[in-house]
Formats: structure tokens, C-alpha cells, sequence
């Protein structure tokens, strides 16, 4: 007896517009196929996720002691919605000491990571095409506005200013914003703000904010410093409410543990601002279930109170770091002093820092020609076997031939393997 072949045909499911139009994070896509090329044998240096390899950056031993201390007490229960109150209590001493800002713990949300601070935030701030401003490059903004349906006015920084926005940038479309969108130290060009380029965009702030006076809706700054604690050298760290303390009504702070404490994975995150938006914020948050793992939170609220483990543990992170950034960066300006068409800014914070790989025009060893961005990618990926992600993928213009190094995952040895095989590739060019 024949068996029957039976063809069920897909269904056109029909979702919502902001679903079928969403598109996944351009860093991870990227990350994932190096990686697929990795299992596949390829010798390529992926340096394009801003997370940690563990086995060169593990957490603080404080802090792993801490959780495996808080899950032999049992705290795995639920937490309060807005986070455990001893963590909230420590977040609030440890910004008051390390950077002079004063919170009460009922103007802190514990999340788990930041996203969830920045997604409550958008959702909190800005209605249905109402407007958010962001420079681009930047990270995952364009998401979010996508997310909330909210519209983007994009600002393209430049390299002269380190890729930071200025008030001049954001000044002509000040009056159509209801959000400014900030990062500083910047994902992905590992620079930041100096006091006066705050300043400015602050006074136009609170500028905008008298002209529309109490009744309107305020222009509000979502300011994501999750890397603030990461500078390098001179850098210091500077953020709206310091520098203008009026700013303390309309500023939304993005903060949490995952990079300062290469703590990616433990996912413990935070935000804070004025009451009523963190309010606000707090409800969407536990209808999302956005917490952070109880146990972490203890954890994390003893290790913040612990001023010499923390204190001991920045010192050497931030110096293996320092290392590998001034590594890349002394490498890059020897290929541009040898004449090749690389140039690098000089790293600021983070971990990340940020070159120009310009070889549009130049012709490979097998006659094809390098014409866009994307063949610059390939060419890097599949000659000079490292992946890095062009500010393209950041929002910046498609032509972009600036790209970020991410530092986070690779060891000093490589670092050195990884521009010999750049040099190698780059000099067979013509």
C-alpha cells in the first residue's frame, strides 16, 4: 500500500507591524556568524561583542563568594518589584561616595540589567510618535524607538568631537523632542564628554524646559553611564546632574554592574532618577517580570558595601584593560605611521575604542575591488581573520568606514597576533 504524502502549507500568520518590522541586534547577528566560522575551524579574532571572556575577566572573588553565600541562605524568592531595599540602600551610598550624586533608595529601580531601566524609560517618557533625539553611532537606540513607536531624529557625530554630540548638533530639533538619549562613556567609541560639551546640552535642556513652561510635557535625558567607573588616564566622568543640578528633574540614569565588574551574566542592573518616573517605571517593570534574581541582589548589596574588595578589584580590572586599549591603539598609530589607511581615536573609558579601516578603491589579490563598508567587513573577517562591528551597525551612515574594537575577551598575546595578521593582510592591497 502506497504511503501518503500529506503537504501542509505554512500559514500567513499575520503579526503586528512593530514585530514584522523589528529587527535583531546587527552586533549579535555578527558575533554569531564569526563564531559559526570559529566551530567551523576559522582562525578569526572576534572582537566584536562587549562582553567578558571569563576565563581572562572573571567577576570579583568577593562577589562570587557573595552569591553562592546568599543562595546557601536561601534567598531565592521573589524580590520586591523595585529591587531588595539593601541593595537599593547601597546603590544609594556608593553614588553618593564614588559620584557625588544623592538618591533616596524610593528614586532607585533594581532591574535585571540595564535594558530593562532603558525600555521602562522610553515607555515611560514618550507616547506613540512622539520624538526621541540620539547620535548615532550609538547603541540599540534605533531599537527602542522602534519598540515604543516612538520617531528618531538622528544626530551623525563626527570624528573631530569623538564621535559625542554636541548642543549645536541637537539644537535645531530641541523644540519637536519630548527624550534626549545619551551615553557617556559612548558604546561603541570609547570616549566621553568632557565637562563643557555636558554643560551646553544642559543648559539647552532646561532652555527648552522654561520656554514650555510647567504645564507642557519636558524635554527628559535618558543618560546611560553604565561604563562611568571605566575611565582611562585624565578622562573623567561628568553626567547632567553634577554638572547642573536643575537637570535632577528631567534626567533618567542608566547604571548597573555588568561591565565594571565584567558581570555580563549575573544580571543585575539599575536606574535612577526623579520619584514619579521611577514610579512609573517600577510598574512596568515587575508586569515584566524584570527583576533581578534575589540572591544577586544580596549579593551584590554586600560586595558594594565592601569599599576594599570593590576598591581592589577596579585597580587591576581597569589597568588589564587600560593594557589592551593602549595595545591596539599604539598598534593602529604605527600602521597609519607606516602608511597605511587606518586611523584610531585615542581611548577614553569602556572597553571599547574606535579605528578607521578606509580601503575603498583597493583592489585584492584576486582583482576584485573593495567598494563599500561591507566588503571592508568581509575583507577584514575572511583576510585579516578579525571581525570588528562598523558603526553602520550602530545607526551611522552605511558608508562608514569606522569601526569598534571590543577589548573584553582577548589576551595581550593576541592582541599582537591579531595587527601582525592586519599588517599582513592590509600590505597585500594594491
Amino acid at each position: 500500500m502506497a504511503t501518503e504524502t500529506i503537504e501542509f502549507k505554512e500559514k500567513n500568520l499575520v503579526v503586528s507591524s512593530m514585530a514584522e518590522t523589528l529587527i535583531g541586534s546587527e552586533i549579535i547577528f555578527l558575533a554569531w556568524q564569526i563564531n559559526e566560522k570559529i566551530a567551523k575551524g576559522q582562525k578569526i579574532s572576534n572582537l566584536t561583542i562587549g562582553d567578558f571572556n571569563p576565563k581572562i575577566f572573571p567577576i570579583p572573588s568577593k562577589l562570587k563568594e557573595e552569591i553562592k553565600r546568599a543562595y546557601d541562605e536561601n534567598e531565592t524568592n521573589y524580590p520586591p518589584a523595585e529591587g531588595c531595599m539593601e541593595l537599593r540602600k547601597e546603590i544609594s551610598a556608593y553614588l553618593k561616595s564614588k559620584a557625588g550624586l544623592e538618591y533616596k533608595t524610593d528614586e532607585i529601580l533594581v532591574t535585571s540589567g540595564a535594558r530593562p531601566v532603558i525600555f521602562a524609560a522610553y515607555n515611560t517618557i514618550v507616547d506613540v510618535d512622539e520624538v526621541v533625539i540620539f547620535p548615532v553611532p550609538s547603541w540599540n537606540n534605533n531599537h527602542y524607538t522602534h519598540l515604543t513607536r516612538s520617531r528618531a531624529i538622528t544626530v551623525e557625530t563626527r570624528p573631530e568631537n569623538n564621535f559625542m554630540p554636541t548642543a549645536d548638533d541637537i539644537r535645531p530639533y530641541i523644540k519637536e523632542a519630548n527624550l534626549i538619549s545619551l551615553c557617556s562613556p559612548l558604546n561603541p567609541t570609547g570616549t566621553a564628554f568632557t565637562e563643557n560639551e555636558i554643560k551646553n546640552i544642559c543648559d539647552l535642556v532646561l532652555e527648552e524646559n522654561y520656554r514650555r513652561g510647567e504645564e507642557a510635557k519636558p524635554v527628559y535625558v535618558l543618560y546611560d553611564q553604565v561604563y562611568w567607573q571605566l575611565t582611562l588616564g585624565d578622562t573623567k566622568h561628568y553626567n547632567p546632574v553634577t554638572v547642573n543640578p536643575e537637570m535632577k528633574d528631567y534626567t533618567v540614569f542608566v547604571d548597573g554592574i555588568s561591565k565594571v565588574f565584567a558581570s555580563t551574566g549575573v544580571r543585575v542592573g539599575w536606574g535612577f532618577g526623579p520619584k514619579k518616573l521611577i514610579d512609573k517605571m517600577k510598574s512596568i517593570t515587575s508586569h515584566m517580570g524584570a527583576w533581578a534574581p534575589k540572591a544577586e541582589q544580596i549579593a551584590v548589596a554586600r560586595f558594594l558595601a565592601n569599599e576594599e574588595a570593590v576598591n581592589e578589584y577596579l585597580v587591576n580590572f581597569k589597568s588589564e584593560i587600560g593594557k589592551r586599549l593602549n595595545s591596539f591603539y599604539d598598534s593602529f598609530l604605527s600602521l597609519k605611521n607606516e602608511g597605511f589607511n587606518v586611523d584610531v581615536i585615542s581611548p577614553q573609558a569602556s572597553i571599547f575604542m574606535t579605528v578607521k579601516v578606509d580601503l575603498i578603491g583597493k583592489k585584492k589579490e584576486d582583482g576584485s575591488v573593495i567598494s563599500c563598508t561591507q566588503d571592508i567587513t568581509n575583507f577584514l573577517i575572511e583576510d585579516a581573520k578579525i571581525a570588528l562591528v562598523p558603526f553602520a551597525s550602530f545607526g551611522a551612515s552605511p558608508d562608514s568606514t569606522w569601526y569598534r574594537i571590543s577589548v573584553g575577551t582577548c589576551t595581550m598575546d593576541q592582541i599582537n597576533e591579531v595587527m601582525d595578521s592586519l599588517r599582513l593582510a592590509l600590505s597585500k592591497l594594491r
